[in-house]
């Protein structure tokens, strides 16, 4: 059983969003190599700094060229649409824990690549704002 202390720790973890930006500044680190880490990861708390307080986009580690890819993979004949399962397996395994539901497309089960790089574009930017205390 978890003590008063712990519960707190957790906590604060969570209402900080803590883990979050750690597994975000290292899977960055981790990417880029940087010859000195410490100055890498100052610069990029800056990055978010700004865009917490200017609204631009922060630090990403995916982009268009990246997700274009993934859309390579998930439609090879190149049908300009994927199945909404495809849509919502791709997100998850991009790391998106609010995906949304009710996608363009959903209905007819085609989401359009631009719908999914869409949603794949703000789903990432959420995930690395750990600034914000609110979910989408």
């Amino acid at each position: 059983m978890a003590t008063q202390k712990e519960k707190d720790a957790a906590d604060y973890l969570k209402k900080h969003k803590i883990i979050e930006l750690m597994d975000n500044l290292t899977s960055m680190l981790l990417f880029h190599r940087p010859e000195n880490p410490r100055e890498f990861l100052v610069e990029e708390l800056k990055k978010l700094k700004v865009s917490q307080q200017t609204g631009v986009k922060g630090p990403n580690l995916f982009n268009n060229f990246n997700l274009d890819a993934v859309l390579g993979i998930l439609d090879p004949t190149n049908q300009k649409h994927i199945s909404f399962a495809q849509y919502r397996h791709a997100l998850t395994m991009l790391g998106i824990k609010y995906i949304n539901e009710c996608p363009e497309g959903v209905n007819e089960d085609r989401i359009s690549h631009e719908t999914f790089k869409t949603e794949a574009i703000q789903g990432l930017q959420s995930c690395s704002e750990t600034y914000t205390n609110t979910e989408p």
